[in-house]
């Protein structure tokens, strides 16, 4: 049985700059993956990512917006079988915080072999949101 990942994470700004953060190619460079060359916040639309010469190359496709609420891509290795999703929700928080809802499904569906490993998805993400990102947000915050 395949168990989602859940994460949530409260940030300390209000849920436009989160949906920037989310959505902006640029921003999403800095918290997200470097490797990214091309993002837009459609469904359909093909993530680009510099070749990075990593066995594990990543091929995703937005699969549902809503604007200012959820982004949801596919999570895929290029040769590899498999098939998960990523979800980013966001909830107004009061006093201009947000609580982003993250929800990984489809990690078991990964080959057996260290890189999959449900362990690295999980602490990835907990780098991925819990520092990255929040750390993104407060310098945003801060040099508004």
């Amino acid at each position: 049985m395949d168990t989602p990942f859940e994460m949530e994470q409260i940030y300390e700004a209000p849920p436009q700059r989160v949906w920037e953060a989310l959505t902006g190619e640029a921003q999403m460079r800095l918290w997200y993956f470097p490797q990214l060359q091309k993002f837009e916040p459609v469904a359909g639309f093909d993530f680009v990512f510099t070749n990075d010469g990593s066995p594990y190359q990543k091929e995703w496709r937005v699969t549902n917006v809503i604007p200012g609420r959820l982004l949801a891509h596919s999570w895929t290795y290029k040769n590899y079988p498999g098939y998960s999703e990523v979800t980013f929700e966001l909830f107004e928080e009061g006093n201009n915080n947000t609580k982003l809802k993250l929800t990984h499904t489809g990690i078991a569906s990964f080959p057996n072999d260290p890189h999959f490993a449900r362990h690295r998805f999980e602490n990835g993400w907990k780098q991925i949101l819990d520092t990255n990102l929040k750390n993104h947000l407060l310098h945003v915050m801060t040099s508004k």
